[in-house]
């Protein structure tokens, strides 16, 4: 169960955020085990919180193709902690996108039977942080294809999961039971997936926010819910930020002027920004001094892997050569043969002749490869790789060649050759980035 003591401190850092301070967190939204390790080394080193979220298709009641509910995913992040000597009291975790996305293609009402069991066992599990997204239109909603459901519909619909996780929450006995702290809105992309056009998004105008906000409230209101508004901490906005499979469009703090000054006068919370990935150093830290005090995180970090492990089998495949004894791994033919046999996570967000579609397989933003890696075909492939370069660790020269800043550290003494630990650092590479736009490490502190 998460403490009371981390959300205490989380809502102090939005508080400050506030006030000018500059200061915010970042979300770790990944079900990977090096992804949450590396997350808990990088929060360890810190000293601060770590928030780690799932999403409705990632984890339900059902499994979501991670196989894990959410009492799973708990136990499953609890596990890693304990073996990484990370406090459980600073872990807090979060519910993305919790709705009837994953069941929009039935009626509005079985969707919203299943959205409400999905959000009590998110509460009962342990997660403190709920995002309630109504936004996306079900089979017999009668809304034409790209066309948004009418506020009205989205916010009596958030209410209605929010009254379900607060009768889970007044459910459970526990006296160290953490009240849920709700997020609003919703961003642009689809969760668990980003689709864009040739153009940056449109940023979100403050005054649909402002009615966005009066009319979730009054929705909250008229179901008894006025306590559990109390707790509503942010709310998801579009800063103008986005990436998809080959472009990234970088945060224009000029354009979200008006936005990031309404977040100071127009209501009490702060913003979430989803998709904040592949943003430059100065893009996220102004970000977050702009009031976008929760950064979501996630494909880059699973592509910041990727890259970690297609650099150590390029490293493999030379030590074969003069080993030819070493059974190869290859983990990049386990992953395109699993991504032709099983294309659902791929096959509607790429588009292209072959070779464009395998470049994109491997390569794209996106990161549609990240849905492959927990396959066991693909694991024990990756797992050979570790055998491998365990057995045998690759010479400072070699891996300069294909991992320098690892092998810099590796020669300084300050990283281990092994490579569960030259995986996490090249992750890390990108996390210290999150870490110093949310004031959590000084400027001039190098990464790891």
């Amino acid at each position: 169960m998460n403490s009371q003591k981390g959300m205490v401190q989380l809502e102090g850092t939005l508080k400050s955020n506030r006030r000018g301070k500059g200061v915010g967190i970042y979300s770790i939204c990944s079900a990977n085990r090096f992804v949450l390790e590396a997350g808990m080394l990088q929060a360890k080193r810190d000293g601060s919180l770590l928030l780690i979220e799932a999403t409705s298709n990632q984890v339900n009641q059902f499994g979501g193709y991670t196989g894990q509910t959410p009492q799973d995913f708990v136990k499953f992040v609890r596990d890693i902690a304990q073996s990484m000597k990370m406090p459980w009291e600073r872990v807090l975790l979060g519910g993305d996108h919790l709705g009837p996305h994953v069941w929009r293609n039935t009626s509005g009402k079985a969707a919203m039977e299943k959205a409400r069991e999905l959000v009590e066992e998110y509460v009962r599990a342990g997660f403190t942080k709920i995002h309630l997204d109504t936004s996306m239109p079900c089979a017999d909603d009668g809304v034409r294809p790209n066309e948004p459901l009418p506020e009205e519909t989205i916010n009596a619909r958030a209410a209605e999961l929010c009254e379900a996780a607060e009768s889970a929450y007044q459910g459970m006995r526990a006296p160290a039971a953490v009240a849920p702290r709700y997020v609003i809105g919703t961003e642009v992309p689809i969760p668990g997936g980003e689709q864009t056009g040739s153009e940056a998004p449109e940023v979100t105008n403050s005054k649909s926010l402002a009615c966005t906000l009066a009319q979730a409230e009054q929705a909250f209101r008229k179901r008894g819910l006025q306590g559990a508004w109390n707790r509503v901490i942010a709310v998801v906005v579009q800063p103008g930020v986005e990436f998809g499979d080959a472009a990234v469009f970088h945060y224009d703090a000029r354009k979200a002027k008006a936005l990031s000054k309404y977040c100071t006068r127009g209501w009490s919370g702060v913003y979430e920004a989803h998709s904040t990935d592949y943003q430059t150093k100065a893009a996220l830290r102004q970000l977050v001094k702009d009031h976008f005090a929760i950064l979501k995180v996630g494909p880059w970090l699973t592509f910041a892997l990727r890259e970690a492990i297609f650099a150590l089998e390029a490293i493999e495949k030379e030590l074969i050569c003069a080993r030819p004894t070493m059974a190869p791994s290859r983990v990049q033919q386990a992953l395109e043969q699993a991504m032709l046999e099983n294309p659902v996570y791929w096959k509607s967000y790429y588009r292209g002749n072959d070779e464009e579609l395998r470049f994109a397989r491997r390569y794209s933003y996106s990161d549609r490869l990240r849905y492959y890696w927990p396959l066991p075909m693909v694991a024990a492939a990756v797992q050979q790789l570790l055998t491998n370069l365990t057995a045998t660790p690759a010479p400072i020269s070699l891996l300069s060649q294909y991992l320098p800043r690892q092998a810099e550290e590796v020669r300084d003494g300050r990283l281990a050759n092994r490579p569960e630990d030259l995986i996490r650092h090249k992750i890390l590479e990108v996390m210290d980035l999150y870490a110093h736009a949310c004031g959590m490490r000084e400027e001039n502190e190098a990464a790891c």
